[in-house]
C-alpha cells in the first residue's frame, strides 16, 4: 500500500471513529465536531507535505502557507466561539511564523498558538518522518520519541487477535504520531518502576477499553487504549473523548503528560 493509500486509510478511521463517538457521547460531541473539521484539513494538509516533499528549511513557511488556513477554517466554522475568536485575532495579528517555529521547538506557549501550531505542524511531521527526525528536541530517552524527541501522548495495546499473546505497550508521539515500545511496568514520564507507585484508575461502564496510567512519583498520568478490548477505537481519538478520565485525574492530583490537541 503506498504512504497516500495508507493516509487515507489512516485518517478515513479517525473520521468515522470521531463521528461514532461524537454521536453515541454527549460530553465529548464539541471537542469532536471541531476534530471532524480539522481531520479534513489536517489530511488535505498530510498529502499535500508527502506529494510536496518539503524540506527543512522550507518547513514552516509550508505549514503556514499550505496547512494552517485550513486548520483556521475549520475552527472558525466548527470550534467554540471563544476559541474562534482567539484563532482569527491570531491570524491576522500574530507572527504566524514565530507561532509555529516556537511550537517545533518544544518552547512554551499560549493555549491558542499551541492549537494552531499543532494542528497544522503535526500532520506535516507525521507524513515526513524523516524530517521530523531533523527537527529532533533535546531529549534522548526511551521516554521520548525516538524519532522527534516529542513526549508520549498516550499508550497503546494493539489488538493481536491472539487470546493467549500478550501485546506489547507502545507510546504514541504528541507531535510526529511516530510509535515506540516502553516497558508495561515504567512511568512514561520519570521512569518509575514499582508498580505500588503506580496506580491505575479507569471507569469500566464508561470506557471499559481505557484507563489512567498514573504515577505517585512525578504525579504525572497518560491514558492508555487498549484495543484488545475494543477493535474498533482509534487510539488519537478516543483519548479525544476521553475527558471523564481526565477530570478524574485532575481530581487526584495528577497531570497529564502532554495535553491533547483539544487542551485536555
Amino acid at each position: 500500500m503506498t504512504l497516500v493509500a495508507d493516509a487515507v486509510a489512516t485518517y478515513g478511521e479517525r473520521r468515522e471513529r470521531a463521528r461514532d463517538l461524537g454521536a453515541r457521547l454527549d460530553f465529548a460531541e464539541q471537542p469532536l465536531r471541531l476534530y471532524l473539521a480539522l481531520v479534513d484539513a489536517q489530511e488535505r494538509a498530510f498529502e499535500h507535505a508527502l506529494s510536496s516533499q518539503a524540506a527543512a528549511d522550507d518547513l514552516v513557511a509550508f505549514v503556514v502557507r499550505d496547512a494552517l488556513p485550513g486548520i483556521m477554517e475549520a475552527t472558525v466554522a466548527a470550534g467554540p466561539e471563544r476559541l474562534a475568536e482567539a484563532a482569527l485575532l491570531r491570524f491576522h495579528e500574530g507572527d504566524l511564523e514565530g507561532i509555529v517555529e516556537a511550537w517545533l521547538a518544544g518552547e512554551e506557549q499560549s493555549g491558542t498558538d499551541t492549537f494552531l501550531a499543532r494542528a497544522s505542524a503535526s500532520p506535516v511531521l507525521e507524513a515526513l518522518p524523516d524530517l521530523a527526525a531533523t527537527l529532533r528536541l533535546g531529549d534522548t530517552d526511551d521516554r521520548h520519541c525516538p524519532r522527534c524527541g516529542g513526549l508520549p501522548q498516550l499508550a497503546v495495546f494493539a489488538d493481536t487477535g491472539e487470546t493467549l499473546l500478550t501485546s506489547q505497550r507502545k507510546l504514541v508521539c504528541s507531535r510526529c504520531a511516530n510509535e515506540w515500545v516502553l516497558s508495561r511496568m515504567t512511568c512514561a514520564s520519570c521512569g518509575e518502576t514499582s508498580g505500588a507507585k503506580m496506580p491505575i484508575l479507569s471507569d469500566v461502564d464508561l470506557f471499559p477499553h481505557l484507563r489512567i496510567d498514573a504515577c505517585e512519583m512525578c504525579r504525572r498520568y497518560l491514558i492508555t487504549v487498549d484495543r484488545r478490548k475494543d477493535p474498533r477505537a482509534v487510539p488519537m481519538v478516543d483519548e479525544l473523548a476521553a475527558l471523564p478520565l481526565d477530570l478524574v485525574a485532575a481530581e487526584r492530583g495528577y497531570t497529564k503528560i502532554a495535553r491533547n490537541l483539544m487542551g485536555f
